[in-house]
């Protein structure tokens, strides 16, 4: 039986840049402190929401060395470190490690993908060398590739896969590989408008987004469906539905970027090829927020 690297709400925390592009680190630590003083129960550096696509090596590797330094032992850090190239993967790894990560989120192999028995071995080769608990990162609608139950029972056999972000919104297939591996495979939400049924086939929690902005109930809705009060936590998810669906009315995180500027946490500018959110999709998010309770009229 493996333990779970975390249980409730991890933030897939953004990256904030200044104008010139380059990261700011003094707003990072901003975003940590506000994200583990409202409760948040892992932070996840240099994923997709943060825009780690843009980054260099040098820039990944320092952002998570920063988001440690600022964390400082009070929550876990899971550091993104996957690529469709497996070495580079093992090498932004073996770096996380140095850095001070407590576990490594690892996406599937994008664009030039892989089969399902390559996806085993590109795993394989990366949990053998990583030194750390790796969570898998199933997201097909921005990889292009799907993991299968088969797939997902293969890698529960590694002692240093510890679970998965499942981004495939399908709660059939999750809940077959939790009743043929039990313990072995940890599962979290990857989609925050699924957090309450994943947790109700089993699920550890969710790595969010909605968390950059409400934080609060979003370990609200964790801690509480985990305390047994399943009716308060499913009243949180209801009442985040259309704020959940705003922060992906455009590609993320845009939204999400542009929801924190108003909230007074202003990150600065996305890198391209990434812009600004569009006017109407500005108003429909500052709507969704004011409904939440999330920003006052």
């Amino acid at each position: 039986m493996k333990t779970p690297l975390f249980v409730g709400s991890g933030v897939a925390i953004v990256t904030p840049f200044n104008e010139d592009y380059s990261i700011d680190y003094p707003r990072l630590k901003k975003l940590v402190d506000f994200q583990i003083e409202n409760g948040t129960d892992a932070i996840i550096i240099c994923g997709t929401t943060g825009e780690a696509s843009t980054q260099s090596a040098e820039e990944h590797i320092e952002t998570i060395s920063q988001c440690v330094k600022f964390v400082d032992g009070r929550v876990p850090v899971i550091a993104g470190t996957g690529s469709n190239d497996t070495l580079f993967a093992v090498e932004l790894s073996a770096a996380a490690r140095e850095a001070g990560a407590d576990g490594l989120l690892v996406v599937t192999p994008y664009y030039n993908k892989t089969t399902q028995t390559g996806l085993i071995k590109h795993m394989t080769y990366i949990a053998d060398r990583a030194g750390l608990p790796i969570i898998v990162y199933n997201v097909p609608s921005r990889t292009g590739m799907n993991i299968t139950a088969d797939t997902y029972c293969e890698l529960a056999k590694h002692p240093m896969i510890n679970g998965v972000k499942e981004a495939s919104g399908n709660l059939t297939v999750i809940a077959a590989v939790m009743q043929r591996v039990g313990d072995e495979l940890y599962f979290w939400s990857g989609e925050d408008n699924l957090i309450v049924p994943i947790l109700s086939i089993g699920g550890k929690g969710v790595i969010s987004v909605l968390a950059n902005i409400a934080p609060r109930q979003t370990a609200d809705m964790c801690r509480l469906y985990l305390e047994g009060n399943v009716r308060e936590s499913a009243r949180i998810q209801i009442e985040m539905t259309e704020l959940i669906n705003a922060l992906f009315c455009e590609v993320n995180p845009i939204p999400v970027k542009a929801a924190l500027k108003l909230m007074g946490l202003d990150t600065g500018v996305l890198r391209m090829p990434l812009f600004e959110i569009s006017e109407s999709n500005l108003l429909r998010l500052k709507k969704a927020m004011i409904e939440a309770g999330i920003l006052s009229d």
